[in-house]
């Protein structure tokens, strides 16, 4: 089968297509052929090996896994010995470790949910890591409530697309943040407001929130504090690009630091793809609470393409993958 590979850490001119051996699924998994799948900010830091402190986790010298994509939506051809949720023929979409960007690929019988019918692969393929991410950022790290004041930072891009959507889905009154160009969109998925960073910075608004979920990281910790109200909560789902070395984990300690001075509760988080979250995502796409938007798509031969624009940090929602 085709599938996108590479051998050593750098820009996506590493990445090539090459001809590898079908998966074999194990007592628990199903194997999927592969629809769909999108583009991540996780693969980028898989690419490029960057923050050096995952080296451990990435490889230390070259690439321990030699394959990319975490979100999938196909049809199941083939189920392992214990699979009981799952006939071949089904379609599904969920999590994997890596390796979705290719013609097939394993898919824990707990990370994979039935696809609605109403959406199309590319649709459902889209929803899984920026939209669990938006949900446990939330719902889990931000403890949520209906009524309360919510910013979106980055509400564009591809966790702030579900963000937005999902923050009202839950009883909040939604602000989203995104560029000039944005505007309109953001406010189409359902913000009650909307504020253009070219003309504004919330900073300075005058207006508190009860919760902030940053998906750019643009303004210091200590900045974004002054947009909270006494008892904020400021959940971070970035890990700051530009620390090549610590990545999140320098911001993670700077909470740590400052969490025991403040009336603010400061997170950031690890998303955990599951079943019970995926199911919850699955409920909401399909009463059309939250719809995927999607930027672009490129067919598997473009992958490379795909990663590239998705680095350039402008898409507006997701970047797809078509098999």
């Amino acid at each position: 089968m085709r599938a996108l590979t590479y051998h050593r850490y750098g820009s996506p001119d590493v990445l090539e297509i090459a001809e590898v051996e079908e998966p074999i699924p194990g007592d628990r998994e199903v194997l999927v052929r592969v629809r769909a799948a999108s583009v991540n900010p996780y693969d980028w830091h898989f690419l490029t090996g960057l923050p050096y402190i995952g080296r451990p986790q990435f490889g230390l010298r070259k690439p321990r896994v030699n394959r990319l994509g975490i979100d999938v939506a196909g049809q199941v051809t083939a189920v392992g010995g214990n699979v009981t949720r799952f006939r071949p023929e089904d379609d599904g979409f969920g999590a994997v470790d890596a390796g979705a960007f290719a013609e097939y690929v394993c898919v824990s019988e707990e990370l994979l949910v039935p696809k609605p019918a109403t959406l199309t692969f590319e649709q459902a393929a889209a929803a899984p890591a920026a939209g669990l991410t938006a949900l446990q950022g939330l719902r889990d790290h931000g403890r949520l409530e209906p009524g309360q004041q919510v910013l979106i930072n980055g509400a564009s891009g591809g966790v702030g697309t579900f963000a937005v959507q999902i923050a009202k889905a839950l009883g909040a009154e939604v602000t989203g943040v995104c560029s000039t160009g944005n505007v309109e969109l953001v406010r189409s998925i359902g913000a009650d407001q909307v504020i253009d960073y070219t003309r504004e910075d919330f900073i300075r608004g005058g207006q508190r929130y009860d919760l902030i979920l940053d998906n750019v990281g643009n303004h210091s910790l200590s900045a974004c504090r002054r947009a909270l109200k006494s008892r904020g909560v400021y959940v971070a789902s970035f890990g700051r690009p530009e620390n090549r070395w610590l990545g999140p984990l320098a911001q993670l300690l700077g909470m740590i630091v400052l969490s025991p001075f403040v009336t603010h509760t400061l997170r950031t988080f690890v998303t955990k793809p599951n079943e019970q979250d995926l199911l919850f995502l699955k409920e909401l796409l399909e009463a059309g609470k939250v719809t995927s938007i999607i930027d672009r798509t490129y067919p598997l031969s473009d992958a490379a393409d795909a990663l590239r624009y998705l680095e350039e940090g402008h898409a507006k929602g997701k970047v797809v993958i078509t098999v």
